[in-house]
């Protein structure tokens, strides 16, 4: 038969007093924490995937991190390809909160929920992390209603994206973490800023482009990240002209060059073994040499 209608299951009265105190709870106990909406630059619609996202906005939310004990996930793992974190952490966002945010006319966030592949910034470890799925019926329905997304992230794997949020603490991953082309100046002065869009001309009417990550101004040395070609082949910088996008500022290359500065501290592990082991013998560990 149906239930008794002189009990309430969750009349709106309750359910607007059980969000606030929710969301009362998540802005005393939660952290600040900046949420960075994808967009897909070149999205394979065969595959579903994007090999070149951008980050190009960033917005600050306050969300309450579920682990209580440390990060999950498998740690800390050593292996002969270096060190790899796999830390992973549920953070809780009320719906009022995210809707504020999407409903704001100083933002370009317009989907009704926080989406996978998105990015979150956790000043409190200085980490991003990186959403993988959203929990949207999590807690199941108390009093009748949702109040708050889940989201569950693992840490950030930097691919080369390209980070123009406004946030140094974030953009620098990109410098810290992009695959570097080097461009020797002739000139005593570079004159160029960190961000600049550079273009160079080719003899065969490639026009290459590339984004200033650092500046070497000692050496002369310009590093580029995101390196392309406008016909989308395969091109490198080469000695020659080059100017700004954003000044007109024509210098001149004398050499190039790359560099990969992602190591996963294999360097130093190098370092520090050649005090105490022989890599010049093929079995450094046993009697045969």
């Amino acid at each position: 038969m149906p239930r008794n209608h002189y009990f309430t299951q969750g009349s709106i009265t309750e359910q607007l007093l059980y969000e606030d105190i929710v969301v009362e709870s998540l802005k005393i106990y939660g952290q600040d924490t900046v949420y960075m909406p994808r967009t897909l630059v070149n999205k394979d619609e065969v595959l579903g995937d994007d090999t070149v996202s951008s980050f190009n906005a960033a917005y600050k939310l306050e969300m309450y991190i579920e682990n209580t004990e440390g990060f999950d996930g498998e740690g800390d793992l050593f292996s002969k390809f270096g060190v790899e974190i796999r830390d992973e952490c549920t953070f809780v966002v009320s719906r009022r909160s995210w809707n504020r945010l999407v409903k704001s006319q100083y933002n370009d966030v317009e989907y009704y929920r926080p989406r996978e592949g998105d990015l979150v910034y956790l000043g409190l470890s200085g980490s991003i992390f990186e959403i993988q799925k959203v929990e949207t019926e999590s807690p199941f329905y108390q009093i009748q209603n949702l109040p708050v997304f889940k989201l569950r992230a693992t840490l950030f794997e930097n691919n080369g994206e390209d980070f123009d949020t406004g946030y140094d603490n974030i953009d620098k991953v990109e410098a810290d973490g992009a695959y570097a082309t080097l461009l020797t100046i002739t000139e005593g002065t570079i004159g160029y800023d960190i961000g600049e869009t550079i273009t160079q001309t080719l003899a065969s009417g490639q026009v290459m482009t590339g984004e200033i990550t650092s500046i070497n101004d000692s050496d002369g040395i310009l590093g580029l990240a995101h390196v392309g070609a406008s016909d989308g082949n395969f091109g490198l910088f080469a000695a020659g002209s080059i100017v700004s996008s954003k000044s007109n500022l024509t210098r001149t290359v004398a050499s190039t060059g790359e560099q990969n500065i992602v190591d996963a501290g294999n360097s130093i592990f190098d370092t520090i073994g050649d005090g105490f082991i022989d890599f010049s013998e093929t079995n450094p560990f046993g009697d045969a040499s």
